[in-house]
C-alpha cells in the first residue's frame, strides 16, 4: 500500500472544521519554552570519538560477575554476530513468502529441531518474546486444551515470569492458584506449572500430576540433567545460548509440547517440504497466529517470534557440537559446586541442596556481604533477604574469581 499524504486543499479543509487558518496554530496551545543548550562549538569526528570515548570510561562494566536468576553471563564465540549480522538475516522482518526466505525458514527449523532434542518433546515454535512469556502462553495453552480457567503454579518459579503470568491471566480470566509444595489433587486445574531447576537454583524430581504438567527450565541445565521427558509442555528463555546479557534483554522464549498438543501452540512454526521438483524447502506451517486466521481462533494474540535471536542460539549450538554444549554445563556446574564448598569451608552455608550453577548461601548481613564483594570489583549475586543471597557461577569464572570471592568475604 502506497502513502498518500494530504493535498493543500484537504489540509485546508480540515483546518477550517476545527476553525483554524494554518498548521501552526494547531499547536499553538501547546506551551513551548526554548531553553539554550550550550552546546560546544563543532569538532571533528575524530576529536568526537575521543570525547565519547572518554565519557563512556565513567562507566565501570569490568565487574566480575556471579549474578544469576534468569540472566546469566556466558562465553558467546565471536562467529555468531558476524554470521547472525549478514545482510540476509538482518534485513528482512517477517518471512511471509516463504519462496524468497527459504535461509530464514530453515534457521527456524533446525532451531525448533535443536530445542526438541533439549527438551524431549515433539514439537517446538520458533520461539516467543522471553521466559515470562513463554509460561504465561503456556498457561493459556492448557487452558484451551483442558478447556479449563484455573492454574496451580509454584512459588519457586522466577519472580519476573510472576509478574508476566499475572499480566497475562488477570486480562484472561485465568484463575492462578500458588503453592510451595504440591501436595493436592490438581484435576480440576488446566495444568501444574513448575522451574527446574527452580529460582533458587534447586533440582527436583518433577511431579506426578493428573493434569498438564508445563516445565519451565534452563537450556543449558539440559546439557547435563534429564530432559524433562514427563512434561506436556517445556519452556524457558534461550539467553544461555550464546545471547548477550544486554542489561536484562532482548533474549527469547522456546515453547515446545508433545504432538499431540501442537495445534494449540502459539506463535510461528516452520515446517520442511519438498518443492515441485522434489528439492527440500521450508515453509511456515500451522499459522494460527491473528495474522493469518480470524482472531477469535488464533493461538495467541500478542505473541511473536525472536527470529535473529533463535538464529543466534542455533548458531551457539551448531558452534558447540553436543559434546561442547555438555562440556560448557560441566564447567558451570563444576565451578558453582567448587564456589560452594569453599564458602563452607569459611563457615558460609548453602541452602541449595541439588544445584547445577546457582544456589543460595546464608549470611549475617546481605548487604555487607554484597558491599564488600562490589569493592574488590564483584557482583556477588542478588540479595533474596537480609541474610540470604542468590549466587551463579558460570564456565566464565575463573579459580583466580573464586578464590577472590571467598577470601574476600572470609
Amino acid at each position: 500500500m502506497n502513502f498518500a499524504s494530504h493535498t493543500d486543499d484537504i489540509r485546508k479543509e480540515m483546518l477550517e472544521e476545527i476553525n483554524l487558518s494554518n498548521i501552526e496554530d494547531l499547536f499553538s496551545h501547546i506551551p513551548i519554552k526554548m531553553k539554550s543548550l550550550d552546546l560546544a562549538d563543532g569538532i571533528s569526528e575524530m576529536e568526537a570519538q575521543k570525547l565519547v570515548k572518554s565519557i563512556a570510561k565513567k562507566n565501570k562494566t569490568d565487574y566480575i560477575s556471579f549474578m544469576g536468576g534468569g540472566v546469566y553471563n556466558k562465553f558467546i564465540p565471536a562467529a555468531i554476530s558476524s554470521v547472525a549480522q549478514r545482510f540476509e538475516f538482518l534485513t528482512a522482518y517477517t518471512p511471509y513468502q516463504p519462496e524468497i526466505s527459504q535461509g530464514t525458514l530453515q534457521i527456524m527449523y533446525e532451531y525448533q529441531s535443536m530445542i526438541c532434542m533439549l527438551t524431549g518433546m515433539d514439537v517446538a515454535n520458533a520461539s516467543v518474546y522471553d521466559g515470562g512469556s513463554a509460561c504465561a502462553e503456556a498457561i493459556s495453552m492448557a487452558c484451551r486444551i483442558s478447556k479449563k480457567q484455573k492454574a496451580l503454579i509454584s512459588n519457586k518459579l522466577n519472580p519476573e515470569y510472576k509478574e508476566v503470568i499475572k499480566t497475562y491471566t488477570w486480562g484472561s480470566g485465568v484463575e492462578i492458584e500458588w503453592f510451595d509444595e504440591l501436595s493436592e489433587d490438581a484435576s480440576d486445574y488446566a495444568c501444574v506449572l513448575v522451574q527446574n531447576p527452580d529460582y533458587y537454583g534447586e533440582i527436583k524430581e518433577l511431579p506426578q500430576v493428573n493434569s498438564l504438567l508445563i516445565v519451565c527450565t534452563t537450556p543449558d541445565s539440559l546439557s547435563v540433567i534429564k530432559p524433562p521427558v514427563e512434561a506436556d509442555i517445556v519452556v524457558g528463555d534461550i539467553q544461555t545460548l550464546g545471547i548477550p546479557m544486554s542489561f536484562g534483554g532482548p533474549h527469547a522464549g522456546f515453547m515446545a509440547c508433545k504432538e499431540k498438543y501442537m495445534r494449540q501452540l502459539p506463535g510461528r512454526l516452520a515446517g520442511q517440504t519438498l518443492d515441485a521438483d522434489g528439492n527440500i524447502a521450508y515453509t511456515l506451517t500451522l499459522q494460527t497466529r491473528e495474522q493469518h486466521i480470524r482472531r477469535e481462533k488464533a493461538t495467541s494474540n500478542i505473541c511473536s517470534n525472536q527470529a535473529l535471536i533463535a538464529l543466534s542460539a542455533t548458531l551457539y549450538l551448531s558452534l558447540l557440537g553436543e559434546n561442547g554444549f555438555r562440556e560448557v554445563g560441566i564447567l558451570s556446574c563444576n565451578n558453582a559446586h567448587l564456589l560452594s564448598e569453599k564458602l563452607a569451608n569459611i563457615g558460609i552455608k548453602t541452602l541449595t541442596k541439588n544445584f547445577f550453577n546457582e544456589f543460595v548461601i546464608e549470611v549475617n548481613d546481605s548487604d555487607e556481604v554484597l558491599s564488600k564483594l562490589k569493592s574488590t570489583n564483584i557482583l556477588g549475586g542478588i540479595k533474596l533477604d537480609n541474610t540470604k543471597i542468590l549466587v551463579c557461577a558460570t564456565e566464565m569464572n575463573t579459580l583466580d574469581e573464586i578464590e577472590l570471592y571467598v577470601n574476600t568475604i572470609k
